[in-house]
């Protein structure tokens, strides 16, 4: 008989029909089948789930005048940041300058329905566009297909509830990648800032083509792009001055009016560089007939940017290549390989990371988030867009704006079709130096430098996941870098299972007798089993008194665990040394005792049951205690 205190569990059996206490769903389900089939379908569509998947409906009945002003300032005012970013995102994936602005407003209406963060305008991102660049090589066919097919495994991770597949993205290797890209992109727009030709598609590619075609650098692209890197850095600073501060009754009605100024013109850095600049190039080619520095108008198919927002049409299932054979649907999806897994996983990790930084405590539905953004993938898919997602800068923006609601959108995406509609002929006269500007002046702030001391001081082992993955993306493919980058993480988490800690300690009990007394800090499975079992026995092996292995911390096990303690309860037998398991949970204790014998497998649950152990077993030998102690 196993000496173990009984459990109760419950049955799961159905309530007496004369208890007065049971559930509404079990006299339902007396009712009849139809009534159990309508009573399970409002357990699950209900208000809540309604407001879970349907955002809008949870805050639109609250909405108010106060909410409608924070929305339209915040709306416009990221309306403002997001035209000049499109535009100069566009230059990093390599596309005509439209398709940025193309995923810059049809994803902003659906969020306003679907998303559940006050702070994300959706649309193009840094990091989504050196993505979409490696992995469709520019080819906008490719480009947009890709948006397809990140927006469906978007949503189908968000309906099949796989979101835990981002917490495989740990804080270390995510600062390695960030940093990285951020670095990337740089090193991507040294090209228009020169004005020279570079090739390669890694860090050290570039580079090297950059030091090799320096010599061919123009004169006026990049004086242009630094004094603009100048100006967007000074008005950044501007941006953060505060009037008053010092002031012990606080600062004043005019002050506040002067911070608030100072607050719009670091907003709105981007797009004042890029309207002074685009007047500029204006007027050299009206008065001069060219500019002295290179401007959008020479690398775009056709030589003008279309006006107006385009008609939805479905993506392209095939393209001619280079060579001018035609590439099918199954080839497009060979060459776009790794990347319609990692683009998807990024924007996410990305996207979720903005929605914890502005939820104001409240908790994120990942899911929902998915399935947000998997939506509006799928309908940017059909205006010509690449892959985008929530932008950290255009965050801070919204919430610096006062949002308070998804709302904002509405303005955002409204302004982005007015822009398309009434000004695109005139961004072909904006110097390419300057949107190279104000993408290095953006990007400086994205290398997460400061990660790195906390780490050190906390876990230095985090550190090598965090470097070998910023080492990696530099020197492969960024897919392949952070996948490794992920593979290493995963290594050092099995190991970290396989591995547990134990402590020993040398007891007595109220008897006299001695007992080892062995505690994991983990549960057992298949990794960490041998390593467990040939530690019990080394610690065991020293001298014949009783093991007690205390089981409080081993909340799981497997089959192969079980099978390693019937092969330790033999061993044991075998020599004549007890083994005795102190508080397995029932769970656990139920996988062992369909593998091991029963008399072999001796559990107990309080101090008093091992000394009656101790004390009825003949292998035990009482031993005096030394004097003095009891």
């Amino acid at each position: 008989m196993i000496p173990r205190r009984k459990h109760n569990a419950s049955s799961g059996s159905l309530p007496p029909p004369d208890d007065k206490h049971a559930s509404n769903d079990y006299i339902l389900s007396d009712a009849g089948p139809r009534e159990g089939w309508r009573s399970a379908l409002k357990r699950k569509f209900n208000k809540k789930t309604l407001h879970k998947r349907l955002p809008v409906t949870a805050w639109l009945p609250q909405y108010d005048s106060e909410k409608a002003i924070g929305d339209l300032i915040a709306g416009i005012t990221v309306g403002l940041t997001v035209i000049p970013q499109s535009l100069a995102y566009s230059n990093i994936a390599g596309l005509p300058p439209q398709h940025g602005m193309y995923g810059s407003f049809l994803g902003c209406f659906i969020y306003i329905v679907l998303g559940g963060c006050r702070a994300v305008p959706a649309g193009p991102t840094a990091i989504a566009s050196l993505l979409t660049w490696q992995i469709a090589g520019g080819v906008l066919e490719k480009a947009i297909l890709l948006t397809l097919l990140a927006g469906l495994v978007e949503l189908l991770m968000g309906v099949l509830g796989l979101g835990f597949l981002i917490n495989f993205v740990s804080g270390p290797v995510s600062s390695g990648f960030t940093s990285a890209v951020a670095l990337m992109i740089a090193t991507s727009q040294v090209k228009d800032l020169f004005a020279i030709s570079v090739t390669g598609s890694t860090f050290l590619q570039q580079w090297i083509s950059i030091f090799k075609n320096l010599h061919d650098a123009a004169l006026w692209d990049p004086v242009l792009g630094f004094i603009c890197i100048a100006l967007l850095l000074l008005m950044r600073k501007i941006g953060m001055v505060n009037f008053g501060n010092a002031n012990p009754d606080g600062p004043s009605t005019r002050q506040k009016v002067m911070t608030k100024c100072m607050w719009m013109v670091g907003t709105c850095r981007n797009a004042i560089v890029v309207i002074c600049s685009g007047v500029l190039g204006f007027w050299f080619v009206a008065n001069q007939g060219e500019a002295p520095f290179r401007l959008m108008a020479d690398n775009i198919r056709g030589g003008s940017i279309p006006s107006g927002v385009p008609l939805p049409q479905p993506p392209p299932l095939s393209y001619v290549r280079e060579d001018n054979s035609t590439a099918d649907f199954l080839d497009m999806i060979s060459e776009l390989g790794s990347g319609i897994i990692v683009i998807p996983l990024i924007v996410l990790l990305e996207d979720i990371a903005i929605c914890k930084a502005f939820s104001d405590g409240r908790t994120i539905d990942a899911t929902q988030e998915m399935i947000a953004l998997g939506v509006a993938g799928i309908a940017n898919a059909f205006v010509q867009a690449y892959p985008g997602g929530g932008s950290l800068a255009r965050s801070v923006v919204a919430n610096g704006s006062g949002v308070k609601t998804t709302f904002n959108g509405l303005y955002t995406g409204v302004m982005v079709i007015l822009a398309l509609q009434f000004f695109t002929q005139y961004f072909e006269f904006i110097p390419k130096a300057a949107l190279a500007a104000v993408i290095i002046s953006a990007i400086l702030f994205m290398v997460e430098y400061n990660v790195i001391k906390p780490m050190w001081r906390a876990k230095k082992l985090d550190l090598i996941p965090g470097i070998g993955t910023f080492v990696l993306c530099l020197t492969l493919p960024l897919e392949l870098g952070i996948l490794t980058g992920v593979v290493v993480n995963i290594i050092f988490i099995l190991y970290h299972a396989a591995r547990p800690k134990f402590s020993v300690e040398t007891l007595r009990s109220a008897a006299g007798v001695e007992y080892l007394m062995i505690t994991p800090d983990r549960c057992l499975m298949f990794p960490s089993v041998d390593y467990v079992r040939r530690l019990v026995t080394k610690c065991a092996a020293s001298s014949s008194v009783p093991v007690v292995i205390e089981c409080t911390h081993i909340y799981s096990a497997d089959y192969t665990a079980a099978k390693s303690i019937e092969q330790l309860t033999a061993d044991f037998h075998a020599r004549r040394q007890p083994l005795y398991f102190y508080n397995v949970k029932p769970s656990v204790c139920s996988i062992f005792e369909a593998v091991a014998k029963p008399e072999h497998f001796v559990v107990f649950y309080e101090d008093e049951e091992l000394e009656r152990l101790l004390a009825a077993d003949e292998r035990v030998e009482p031993r005096k205690p030394p004097p003095g102690r009891a």
